[in-house]
């Protein structure tokens, strides 16, 4: 087992989400104050990771006017320190997994230099999900199968072995567990492409978690679920120990009865756990969603949860679980001499007054 003394952090910039109904948009992302907030947020931690989000899918699809999330993502990586995980979405209804494949190279070349990571697919096991993930789309085990090893050959071939190729998943209890034998029929070759296997979770937010100090309360649920990945989903597709979970998305909404306060309480809670954690189940990395709410509050959206995962509100004000995160990033994240001034001339961008309930 790989020993783990740090996590790498990393966080979703954007401010468009998939929802239960399809993609939720919100109003067009500022440059200028995400920047501020990632710089900020990163300070002498390094790499901070980046995650965003590409799209493959058929000519004609609704789904076509908005591939990528946030648009112009590629500005916010810096090669080095701020380095970017690329989500490459497989939303093709004809299974067109060739052309996916052809995609996956075409965006290697494009955005190599700033890689940190690779993720094929997103969510391939949710099958019954909304169409903004893959998993209802066919073919999709094939196009993740394939779109692995293609990912590897590639980054090969550019002198880029250090950048990281996998998928990931959500939790996959009872009969979505089957999702783990349809993977591991790629057997070897898909095995060693591997570098790390993703885990989409959301204690506490789909599904309520018992209070704290009980069975069932938030810190055994994130266990729980991170164990079951370990012992049993991915043995099961012949994915050995030393590959590295990555948490891929995990956040907690301050819509409608949530509170700004117990956001920063859980997220921080959850953090701690997985680092404390880290070791014993080979966690390497932990990637908040998202930096920014898709909406502003009012009362025709405040029931949808999806348009508040942000840690800063639409228009860039900090909840209180923006100073959370800063600290844990500082305290338990990887440190480098990375500068920390917030941007070119010293001043931030953005509302810095905390917000409170």
């Amino acid at each position: 087992m790989t020993s783990r003394s740090h996590l790498i952090f990393g966080i979703y910039p954007g401010g468009t989400a998939g929802g239960d109904d399809g993609l939720l948009l919100g109003p067009p992302d500022s440059y200028e104050q995400v920047d501020a907030a990632l710089t900020e947020l990163q300070g002498s931690s390094s790499p901070f990771v980046i995650r965003c989000y590409d799209s493959f899918q058929d000519s004609g699809s609704p789904l076509a006017a908005n591939p990528c999330a946030p648009a112009d993502f590629v500005r916010y990586a810096v090669a080095g320190s701020r380095p970017m995980e690329l989500v490459l979405q497989y939303r093709s209804a004809s299974g067109d997994v060739g052309g996916y494949l052809g995609f996956i190279r075409d965006r290697i070349a494009r955005y190599a230099d700033v890689l940190y990571a690779l993720q094929i697919t997103e969510e391939a096991n949710f099958v019954d999900g909304p169409p903004v993930i893959d998993g209802p789309y066919p073919n999709v085990c094939l196009a993740l199968i394939e779109g692995i090893k293609a990912a590897k050959e590639s980054l090969l071939a550019l002198g880029r072995p250090d950048v990281k190729v996998g998928f990931n998943s959500t939790p996959t209890f009872g009969p979505g567990a089957d999702f783990w034998k349809r993977v591991g029929v790629g057997g070897d070759p898909f095995v060693e492409a591997v570098d790390y296997v993703g885990l989409d979770f959301f204690p506490d937010v789909f599904r309520p978690v018992s209070p704290d100090g009980q069975p069932g309360d938030l810190n055994a649920s994130v266990v729980g679920v991170i164990e079951t990945m370990r012992s049993i989903w991915l043995p099961t597709a012949g994915i050995p120990d030393g590959v590295p979970i990555h948490i891929t998305e995990h956040g907690w909404p301050t819509s409608l009865g949530r509170g700004m306060g117990r956001q920063a309480e859980v997220i921080e809670q959850v953090i701690r756990t997985v680092h404390s954690h880290r070791e014993r189940l080979n966690i390497e990395r932990y990637s908040l969603f998202a930096l920014r709410d898709v909406a502003l509050r009012n009362a025709g959206n405040e029931e949808n949860l999806f348009n508040f995962f942000g840690i800063m509100t639409a228009n860039y004000q900090r909840k209180p679980a923006f100073e959370v995160v800063r600290g844990l990033v500082k305290e338990l994240g990887t440190v480098s001499d990375f500068g920390t001034a917030c941007c070119a001339d010293g001043q931030r961008r953005y509302d810095c007054s905390p917000l409170v309930d």
